[in-house]
């Protein structure tokens, strides 16, 4: 069963919290006060281990939760997405910009209290606070790129609340350093108390350390700038810590169904998870079945040709045993099976929401609501019949599968691509500890120089399709395209979804409405967006939200807008 110590922990610090806050703006305000108002907190907490704690609980809270993010690329669609079609404008205010800088704040101020101290339980919490200092960090330069670091609790008046913005390096440096530093006081996964299962570990700081490093690495590489050499060598140093270090291991729980999951009940608190957004039934639930019901999280056709048939070939390579489109099954035929544990095949009867006892047969209007590719989402898709009828109720929602947001199929993609980007190759060996055990939880060929040299393949191409297929809908094909500096030639591509003329689908509703019929290319395929652009001048990085370029500026100060925004 779940631990739900942690979530339980979640709601204590929020009274205390609150508590915190009130005394804050509301103490004594005799002329002989010996704590100001604005350290009133200091005078009475950060006393004990378990103060540390509780500061440190709050800092879960900015976790990411169930989200469309793959919307934003090529490879997932429900609605015209604007990052994805290149018409975002620049916003007043940007809640990724707040919200991270919030947590940061409150990461600096458990840092600062615990600032050396000897007790090795604080130690550790300031350590799970450094950790989140530099996630908050990674969640700005992820799409604005260099921000201000700010490593100190601000005040009114203070100097530093006009840091100058530091460059992209700067940022992945200190964010480097931090998990660096806190990995040292961190604990190993196994050695944490049943009650502690979900918070931070060594191994996660070691993993967001790998994840930020490639990304680096692999960004100054593609885009021409600095050592990219430096980063790589990081990357696949912390990827190899994580990998020996005997804590992890791919969820195979489920036999041949492992991978689906993985996404599911079955999949909390298996030894592929790293970090989680964690959530227990009654205390924090999700409705995100209901939400990728209704709204749509549907696979493209980008998407879909990427997955290889069963014989380890692309679908377009002339020996592939693909079985093209003419019915509304074939594609899906002898291809690798996260391919039908990702998607439904049409027709196929599932249990799911609304439809918790009995089961349902699939089709892309129905009971999936949004059809604008023809393909019907299946991961995270739960089987839980008291959840699938119970509606849509927010956090009181009685979902309660995790978000799995490392885990170690990560870090042997990191590793992977990392080995091949720094020496231009990768060996038989490397491949065997990383993306053939993937292949092997699946039943897949594994992935060989032999067998790309024999078939005329591309072993980065490969890598990156391992990559996609493995981490498809999870929300790194956003990152992925601009660091590879592929997203000026893939994102103002169409996106398109299932072959209409020539097929099944050309009959059946909705697909057969003239309105479908004239929606497809010169092959057949349906277009479920067209029009698309992306500027490399300007799109690589959002823009910072202007009114914090404008509060810099009124103050005489200056916080540099991106590129062309």
């Amino acid at each position: 069963m779940k631990s739900t110590n942690l979530i339980h922990h979640k709601k204590a610090r929020t009274g205390i919290l609150l508590c915190m806050a009130l005394l804050m703006y509301t103490g004594c305000k005799s002329e002989l006060d010996l704590v100001s108002e604005d350290s009133i907190t200091d005078g009475i907490f950060w006393k004990t281990p378990n103060d540390f704690k509780l500061g440190a609980n709050q800092l879960y809270n900015g976790l990411d939760r169930f989200g469309f993010e793959d919307t934003e690329s090529d490879i997932a669609f429900n609605d015209p997405n604007s990052v994805s079609n290149g018409t975002y404008q620049p916003t007043e205010t940007s809640g990724q910009w707040t919200g991270s800088y919030n947590n940061i704040r409150s990461a600096n101020n458990v840092i600062e209290k615990g600032a050396g101290t000897t007790d090795p339980l604080i130690k550790r919490y300031v350590a799970e606070a450094r950790f989140f200092r530099a996630w908050y960090y990674y969640k700005l330069m992820r799409v604005f790129g260099g921000v201000p670091l700010i490593t100190k609790v601000l005040n009114t008046g203070d100097a530093e609340l006009f840091t100058p913005r530091s460059t992209r390096t700067e940022t992945v440096d200190f964010i480097l350093k931090d998990l660096e530093d806190a990995s040292a006081d961190l604990q190993l996964q196994g050695e944490l108390a049943g009650g502690d299962i979900g918070r931070i570990t060594r191994g996660a700081a070691l993993s967001l350390a790998a994840r930020v490093a490639l990304f680096e690495g692999t960004w100054q590489k593609f885009h021409g700038e600095g050592d990219a050499n430096k980063y790589l060598d990081a990357a696949i140093t912390a990827a190899t810590t994580v990998m020996t270090s005997g804590q992890y291991g791919l969820y195979t729980g489920s036999a041949g169904q492992s991978y689906r999951y993985l996404f599911l009940e079955p999949g909390d608190d298996s030894r592929e998870c790293i970090l989680d957004r964690r959530y227990a039934r009654n205390i924090l639930g999700h409705d995100m079945p209901y939400a990728y019901d209704q709204s749509g999280y549907n696979p493209t056709r980008k998407l879909v040709d990427m997955y290889l048939d069963d014989t380890g070939l692309p679908i377009t390579h002339p020996a592939s045993v693909f079985h093209g489109y003419a019915t509304f099954s074939s594609e899906f035929a002898d291809r690798d099976p996260r391919m039908t544990m990702t998607m439904i095949i049409p027709g196929t009867l599932t249990n799911r929401v609304f439809n918790p006892v009995t089961k349902v047969e699939n089709w892309p209007d129905k009971p999936q609501r949004n059809f604008n590719t023809g393909y019907i989402l299946y991961k995270y898709m739960s089987e839980d019949a008291t959840a699938n009828n119970s509606g849509r109720m927010g956090d009181a929602s009685l979902f309660e599968f995790d978000r799995h947001l490392i885990r170690y199929a990560e870090v042997l993609l990191i590793y992977a691509e990392a080995k091949f980007e720094r020496n231009g190759a990768i060996t038989d060996a490397d491949l065997n500890m990383s993306v053939n055990l993937l292949r092997d939880r699946v039943d897949m060929p594994h992935l060989t120089n032999a067998f790309v040299t024999t078939n005329g393949l591309d072993m980065r191409e490969e890598i990156r399709r391992e990559r996609t297929i493995e981490l498809a809908l999870e929300g790194f094909r956003y990152d992925d395209l601009r660091r590879w500096k592929t997203a000026e030639t893939v994102l103002p591509q169409d996106v398109k979804g299932i072959k209409i003329k020539g097929t099944d689908w050309e009959t059946r509703a909705p697909y057969s409405d003239p309105v479908y019929q004239n929606r497809t290319d010169a092959n057949g395929f349906l277009i479920a967006e067209s029009n698309r652009i992306f500027d490399p001048a300007k799109h690589y990085w959002q823009p910072l939200p202007t009114k914090e370029v404008a509060f810099y500026l009124a103050s005489g100060y200056s916080l540099p807008q991106n590129p062309e925004w």
